[in-house]
């Protein structure tokens, strides 16, 4: 077992340079902070430090590992989507205030076993913080069992015994319904994402179990099903759902963002008025929707607290070898804006 005066004299530095820079304290260069970190990451050191006040575990380097899938939201160019962009960003924030580093891996989705065996062997990497969106039961499982410490964020299965850290979208989902029926709308539509994953599918259910609380229900005709993520209206498919004007909903709840702006300026494309004629909801509480007019209403998503809350499960993971799999759903609020 290395110690921190073997990773000291590895560096030519001082112990109290060392645990200095592990513990994110000034009195250490950046350069003398780098060299540190770079033997620490080559000699696969683990730091637990063990803070008096508070008792938190923290660790010296985390992976973000990012499962892409060209057929799912997680795509090669995820970094342009905010959502993923303020995870990763407030993740390398949050290990970076206390001095250490974040690696991020990337493997596609139909590559995964070869991929993940390649990085276990490499035995570089480590101590996983992973993006799941659009991963199966099945895949979480495999990951589970080969990676080691590891916290899944943006997904959630009940009869999975893993780390998991996601938002409660069921609730997010249940706060819209009622929302929309407190605004007084009766005639209320579903706008549903056409890909199938945890996410939407428990924000489904918390809408129809809300409406079902209050006594209403969403028409047949009046489930809708389109593209989740694309930033630009596609006409056929908003067409297609608008071909009737006379028999569309007076509110409709979108699975995500992306959906609702986009039908906001398919609706405006129309000359139909948002809210005056049709109420949008969405969910996520993307930067674009206060871009649109009217300003799209929404549910909150804390991607900070989320990003914490991860980084809290995967350090007690590391530090306490009788840690017990914890499936935390960080709870959503509404965002009133104008067009509900």
């Amino acid at each position: 077992m290395l110690k921190m005066e073997d990773i000291a004299k590895m560096a030519g530095v001082s112990r109290s340079a060392v645990s200095l820079a592990i513990n994110g304290k000034p009195g250490v260069s950046k350069k003398t902070r780098e060299k540190i970190f770079n033997v620490i990451n080559e000699n696969n050191y683990v730091p637990l430090r063990k803070h008096h006040g508070d008792k938190t575990h923290k660790l010296s380097q985390v992976t973000f590992l990012i499962i892409t899938d060209h057929r799912g939201m997680v795509k090669g160019n995820y970094r342009a989507l905010p959502f993923f962009d303020n995870l990763l960003s407030t993740l390398t924030d949050g290990i970076s205030s206390y001095g250490g580093s974040v690696q991020i891996h990337n493997i596609e989705s139909d590559k995964l076993k070869k991929g993940v065996l390649d990085l276990v062997e490499n035995k570089k990497l480590k101590n996983f913080v992973v993006l799941a969106t659009d991963l199966s039961k099945e895949q979480i499982i495999f990951l589970k069992e080969h990676l080691g410490v590891s916290v899944f964020v943006d997904t959630y299965y009940d009869d999975v015994s893993a780390d998991f850290v996601t938002m409660d979208n069921f609730q997010g989902a249940y706060q819209a319904a009622e929302y929309i029926l407190s605004k007084g709308y009766k005639n209320v539509g579903y706008v549903a994402s056409n890909k199938l994953i945890s996410n939407f599918q428990n924000r489904r259910r918390g809408f129809y179990q809300a409406m079902k609380d209050h006594n209403q229900e969403v028409a047949p005709d009046h489930f809708y099903s389109i593209s989740p993520m694309m930033k630009l209206a596609d006409s056929d498919e908003l067409k297609e759902m608008l071909k009737d004007q006379h028999t569309i909903p007076d509110a409709l709840f979108c699975e995500d963002d992306y959906i609702a702006i986009r039908l906001i300026k398919e609706l405006t494309s129309w000359h139909i008025r948002v809210p005056e004629d049709i109420a949008v909801m969405g969910f996520d509480d993307i930067y674009a929707g206060t871009m649109i007019s009217p300003e799209l209403t929404t549910i909150h998503v804390p991607i900070q607290q989320i990003s914490s809350q991860a980084l809290f499960q995967l350090q007690q993971q590391a530090a306490d070898k009788f840690w017990q799999p914890q499936k935390s759903l960080v709870s959503t609020r509404i965002v009133k804006r104008d067009s509900v």
